[in-house]
Formats: structure tokens, C-alpha cells, sequence
């Protein structure tokens, strides 16, 4: 072998051996930054299985998934054909001039890889379009799994589901392809001008034939967009908060409509325009119609509504907008479950005499006069017992039978307080737990005035005359509970503190929790939580159990994201066990002519929904974490749809244990909103409504903490 060609061979070698040391150097890098996400996709994972709710994660990332590869494929596709279709008719002389000087050295890179190039490019941008799609997942879900309301919209005469299910999700295709089409455009007019089809510094032809044709058919296709975007905008109507209510209302039915069909007549005439513009020279028929859409839009479309609604509906609202406010009315009542609303006389009276009394002594027995607000640190103080012991900041109220009356009492979970634990081994493998819970009589006090608990100490005694039983007190998941606990180790938990001071010992008994398994398991856990403790500890074994995701809230939302979750959970006494229960809500900010939200309280305040329903009642064992979503009795189409996608995460109410349903209650979330909601919508006539001489005021609680 000649000495140049040995010499080409090594460089060659030596050049490729630093390609590929850099590659891995990268790949590396990468990896190393992705660790901890990857520890968490892969522990999450375990987390699903260890419930059974495979199927639930599978659906929710195929969603994703599916959504990402569809839309990064179409974009892949349309850019790899538009670039494809300039480089064929690209000019095979080019017009000398600075600019080909200048772009001289890309063509001799380029020319042997004009496929890759293409390829490269669409699948880059492709990326950056169509990755974004997965947040989309929701839309999607509701989408593919659509049910009718049964109920029609007075302006168009559609079903509720179709701006339900529908409407946000065709929007965004809609919107996507604009966006993805203007992407296009760019990158295809880049490319003629690398490909030397469009000269900015040449006396000759600035724009070939050929290439004026694929830009004006591009255009034409935004045109199109443009004519499907006003089409759906004109169902996006119902949803508006142009007018004094929200809904289609006078300004946007009888200006913005009409503006929104001439627009899409003129887009229409601009896709003509366009194709007939590529047998014609210049730009002239482009101009004129792009000047005369955007004239049309501005004035039309923006000024004179906006001109309309101040002068002409503000000064005459009463006459105008009766009868969208009549829609209003009717569709907010329905969208918020006010249509079941039952006015009923209450004759007050304060004629109250003994007979009436002894009529009414269970009532008068049972009446709560303790306030669980005021409560709380009485039960922090008398039934904490230890330091790594605290009650939740709200105390709930429930109704247990109580020497043979059903009785309402003040009720509170004495879980572990994470706050007081020193040292990894004292945090996570020693007090892994709460224990038990408090219960006092909300009728009733001691001589000193205290609460008078019918359940409390550690471990927990249960006074003869209520009708409960706990066995199995302890309490591994809870309200605010972060971080993560190890059981079955080595090193036993401490299940309470006795009188004496001496720890008793416990083992876990049942079979929650993910497998600590092999070595990579626990680097993986070690990763996914920042300590090095899991993989070294010599407490670890594989078989030892890891529980996370033990917060209720966070449990709920990582099965059911898509519902929206009550700010407070209550604790219930349930076959020997404590189990908390959360109501879970279905909601949409897309009920045609519903007003959205105001006031309300906890998960459900602001406005960023005009439509709710208590659809679900998540039941959370406290000692195992096994979540079971029931689905109550209402009429709700969204959670319908939810329970195609997926069918094994839902339980019929029916399915609920009879004592178990005694403890459910109306969401303190829900009936703050219904209130605030009420306040006004109790107005059944569109003129005293807009006057709002009848609106109410909301009786003001105490603040929640």
C-alpha cells in the first residue's frame, strides 16, 4: 500500500475513533442529565403496577405517545414533501451574483446529501411542532370516547358534547396545522433561495415560475386553514365573555356571527385568487387578497363589534340581551346543578314551646355545639401524645351512632408528622406510620369543658357506646404525607410509645408497596429520591417494600389526573380500618352559554370552569393505600367518557358498602361554588337579573386555614 494512502487510511481511523469518542461523550452527558427522570418513569411505573392500574399508566402515556408520533409524522411528511418538490424543481443553472458566491460553500457540502438534509431538517422541525401535541392528551381522551349531553345549544341547535368533547380538540388541530403550514412555508422559501429559485440581488427574475406556483399553493392551503378556524370559531360564540353575561350574546350573534361568515367567504376567495395567481405574473391578486382579509378582520371582525356592543347594546342592555340572558340563566343552572335546586318555605317563628321540644328531643340531643375550627388544638394537645404525632390543621365532622342515635362528632387522623423525624433511619424505616384516630362527641363536653372523645389514646380505645371498632389503627398514608417509608426491613418500626417510655415494636402485615427487588430497583429508588441510603443500607433487603406517593391527594391525582380533586379529605372508621374519603369532580370551562365560575372555595375557586359535577368518591385505605374510585349516581357525560377510556379504573356506587355510604357527604368545595353561584342565578327573570336588585349576599365563614 502506497505511504499517502496508509496515511489517508490511519487519519481516516484516527478521525472516526474521535467522532465516535465524542458521540459516546455525548451519549453519556445525556444520560447522565436524564438519570433522575428516567428513575422516576420507571418507579412510577412500578407504583401503577404495585395497585393493578397498569392499564390506567398505559393509556394515559399511549395518549401522549400516540398524540407526539401522529403529529410529529404529519409534520415529517408535509415538510419532507414540500422540501422534496424544491429541490426537484430547483433551477439547474443558478444566477451568478454575491448571493451564490456566498452560499458556494454549502452547495459543495450539500450536494451528496440533499436526501439526509431533507430528511434531517423535517424531522428536526418536526419535532419542535409536534412534540408539544402530548399536553393535548385530555382532549384527546374525550375526544375518541365521546358521549351526547342530550341537551341542545339554543344558537346552534348542537348537542353539549359536541363543545365538549369536540370543539377544544378539533380547535387545535386546526390551529396546529396554521402554525405548521406557516413553519413550512418558511423553510420551503428557504430552501428554493438555497436552491438559487428566488434571487433578492439579481436584475433578472427574482422568483421563478415554478417556484411562485409551490408558494402560492402553500398560501392557498393557509387560506383554506383560515376558512375551517372561522367555521369552528363561530362555536367558540357560546363560551364568550364579550357580553354582559357569558354566552353568544346580542353583539356576537348579530355582528361577530355575520363577521366570522364573511371572513370565511374571503378566504375562500383568497384560496382562488392564489391558485389563479400562479398563471399570472407578480403579486398582485396575493396583495390585494391578503389586504382585503386583513382590512375585513380588523374592521369587522374587532372594531366594529367592539363599536356596537358601547354604543348600541350597553345603553339598551335590558331590551337586547334578554333573551341570552335567558339562555344564560337556564344554562348555568343546568351547568352547575342548580336546575335541581327545591325552594321550599321556612315559616321562622320564635314561639318555641316545651311540647315542641320533647318533639323534637333527638335533635336537640344531638346538636353540635362544638366547632371543629375551634378544636384542633385541643386534639393536637390531650390526643397528639408524641412529637411525631400531629392532627390535620382542619378536623372534619361525620355522624356515628352514639349510644343508639346517630350522632355528629368531630373526627381527626393522628398521622405521623414527618417534620419531627431526625436521621434517614428514623424517618424512613423507623416511624413509618400514624396511629389511630380521635373521635369526640359534638354534642356534648366534660365537666372541664373538654371535647369528650369516644375514641382516643395510643393504641386507641374505643368507648363501649359508640358503634365503631378499630383494629388496625395504624395510618401509612395520609394528608400531606411526603417522602417514603421502608418496611419488612431488617430494622422493625416503632408502632407507638407506651407510658413508660418503651417503644413497641411492629412489623408491617400486609402487601402494599413496591418490591425493593435487585440492585437496579434500588438504584433506581435511590435516584428517583436523591439519597444514596436506599441502595446502601444494610436494614435493605430485597425483599423489603417501598411505599411513596403516600400524600391521598397525590395518590388520586396520579390515577385520575383528570379530575379535579376536594380540598379537604375526611377519615371513616371502615371494617376495623381507617380509610379517608375525597370527592372528585368532573369540570369544563366549554358548557355553551353557562357562566364561569366566581367565588367558591378550595380546588373549585376562580373561574376557570363553568360546569361541574361530583362525579366520583375516592375511598384511600390508610394502611394499605389501595384507592377505589366510585362512581356516584348523576347524570355526567364527561365521566361517562372517562369510564370508556378507562373501564377498569372506575366501581359503580352500587359496589359501595352500605356502612360506608353512611359517611359520605356534600363536597364543602362544591357547595361554596353552588352558594356563590346561587347568589345570583336564584333570579329566574332576565330584567331583575341584570338589574341585580335580588342578589344575595353569601353569609361569610371563617376563614379555612
Amino acid at each position: 500500500m502506497p505511504p499517502s494512502v496508509e496515511r489517508r487510511r490511519r487519519g481516516f481511523i484516527r478521525g472516526r475513533g474521535r467522532t465516535i469518542l465524542l458521540v459516546t461523550i455525548l451519549v453519556l452527558i445525556v444520560l447522565a442529565m436524564s438519570l433522575r427522570g428516567i428513575a422516576t418513569f420507571y418507579t412510577d411505573f412500578l407504583w401503577f403496577r404495585s395497585l393493578g392500574l397498569t392499564d390506567v399508566w398505559r393509556g394515559v402515556l399511549g395518549a401522549r405517545v400516540v398524540l407526539a408520533l401522529i403529529f410529529i409524522g404529519v409534520f415529517f411528511v408535509l415538510c419532507w414533501l414540500n422540501l422534496y418538490i424544491a429541490d426537484r424543481i430547483a433551477p439547474v443553472f443558478r444566477p451568478p451574483g454575491p448571493e451564490e458566491e456566498l452560499l458556494e460553500p454549502y452547495h459543495a457540502f450539500i450536494a451528496h446529501r440533499m436526501g439526509w438534509a431533507r430528511v434531517g431538517v423535517a424531522l428536526l422541525f418536526g419535532v419542535i411542532a409536534g412534540a408539544g401535541a402530548s399536553s393535548q392528551w385530555k382532549d384527546w381522551i374525550l375526544f375518541t370516547h365521546r358521549v351526547d349531553f342530550g341537551v341542545e345549544d339554543p344558537q346552534f341547535g348542537r348537542d353539549i358534547g359536541f363543545y365538549v368533547f369536540q370543539l377544544p380538540f378539533l380547535s387545535f388541530v386546526v390551529n396546529w396545522l396554521f402554525f405548521s403550514f406557516v413553519m413550512i412555508l418558511v423553510i420551503t422559501a428557504a430552501a428554493h433561495y438555497l436552491n438559487g429559485g428566488i434571487r433578492l440581488q439579481t436584475p433578472a427574475e427574482r422568483v421563478t415560475p415554478q417556484v411562485k406556483a409551490h408558494l402560492s399553493l402553500l398560501l392557498g392551503v393557509l387560506a383554506l386553514i383560515k376558512v375551517a378556524d372561522y367555521y369552528l370559531a363561530r362555536f367558540e360564540l357560546t363560551t364568550s365573555t364579550r357580553g354582559v353575561v357569558d354566552g353568544a350574546t346580542y353583539t356576537d350573534v348579530k355582528v361577530q356571527l355575520p363577521a366570522l361568515n364573511l371572513l370565511m367567504a374571503i378566504s375562500v376567495l383568497s384560496f382562488v385568487l392564489l391558485v389563479i395567481n400562479i398563471r399570472r405574473r407578480g403579486w398582485q391578486l396575493p396583495a390585494v387578497t391578503v389586504g382585503l382579509w386583513a382590512f375585513v378582520a380588523i374592521v369587522a371582525g374587532n372594531i366594529y363589534p367592539a363599536f356596537v356592543q358601547r354604543f348600541s347594546v350597553d345603553p339598551a342592555e335590558s331590551s337586547k340581551e334578554r333573551k341570552y340572558v335567558e339562555h344564560n340563566i337556564n344554562y348555568t343552572r343546568l351547568a352547575y346543578g342548580l336546575d335541581q335546586v327545591e325552594i321550599k318555605p321556612f315559616n321562622y317563628t320564635q314561639d318555641l314551646t316545651a311540647e315542641a321540644v320533647r318533639d323534637n328531643i333527638d335533635n336537640v340531643r344531638s346538636a353540635r355545639i362544638l366547632d371543629p375550627a375551634a378544636m384542633r388544638n385541643a386534639f393536637q394537645l390531650e390526643q397528639g401524645k408524641r412529637r411525631y404525632y400531629r392532627f390535620p390543621r382542619q378536623l372534619d365532622i361525620d355522624r356515628y351512632t352514639v349510644e343508639g342515635r346517630v350522632t355528629e362528632v368531630i373526627i381527626g387522623a393522628r398521622e405521623l408528622n414527618p417534620d419531627e423525624q431526625s436521621g434517614w433511619e428514623n424517618a424512613h424505616l423507623a416511624y413509618t406510620h400514624g396511629n389511630g384516630i380521635a373521635v369526640a362527641a359534638g354534642n356534648e363536653v366534660t365537666p372541664r369543658g373538654r371535647p369528650s372523645y369516644l375514641i382516643g389514646e395510643v393504641p386507641p380505645l374505643v368507648a363501649d357506646r359508640i358503634d365503631a371498632e378499630l383494629t388496625r389503627p395504624q395510618i401509612y398514608y395520609g394528608e400531606g404525607l411526603d417522602g417514603y417509608a421502608i418496611i419488612n426491613a431488617k430494622r422493625q418500626e416503632v408502632d407507638y410509645t407506651d407510658d413508660d417510655e418503651n417503644e413497641v415494636l411492629t412489623t408491617y402485615q400486609g402487601d402494599a408497596g413496591v418490591e425493593m427487588g435487585s440492585f437496579f430497583r434500588r438504584a433506581a429508588f435511590a435516584i428517583r429520591f436523591g439519597q444514596i441510603e436506599p441502595l446502601i443500607s444494610n436494614f435493605v433487603t430485597s425483599e423489603s417494600r417501598i411505599l411513596y406517593k403516600r400524600d391521598i391527594r397525590e395518590r388520586v391525582e396520579a390515577v385520575a389526573p383528570f379530575l379535579e380533586w376536594d380540598s379537604d379529605a375526611y377519615p371513616v372508621i371502615h371494617n376495623g380500618d381507617v380509610v379517608y374519603v375525597i370527592d372528585g369532580f368532573t369540570t369544563t370551562d366549554r358548557f355553551p352559554y353557562s357562566q364561569r365560575s366566581s367565588g367558591g372555595g378550595g380546588s373549585l375557586s376562580g373561574n376557570h370552569l363553568n360546569y361541574v359535577r361530583n362525579s366520583v368518591k375516592a375511598v384511600i385505605n390508610a394502611y394499605t393505600g389501595d384507592i377505589v374510585l366510585y362512581v356516584m349516581p348523576v347524570d355526567d357525560p364527561i365521566i361517562e367518557a372517562y369510564q370508556k377510556a378507562f373501564p377498569n379504573l372506575f366501581t359503580s356506587y352500587d359496589d359501595m358498602p352500605d356502612d360506608l355510604k353512611q359517611h359520605l357527604r356534600y363536597p364543602q368545595d362544591l357547595f361554596e361554588l353552588q352558594t356563590s353561584m346561587w347568589a345570583r342565578y336564584h333570579e329566574s327573570d332576565p330584567a331583575a337579573f341584570l338589574s341585580g336588585s335580588g342578589r344575595w349576599s353569601v353569609a361569610q365563614n371563617a376563614p379555612r386555614e
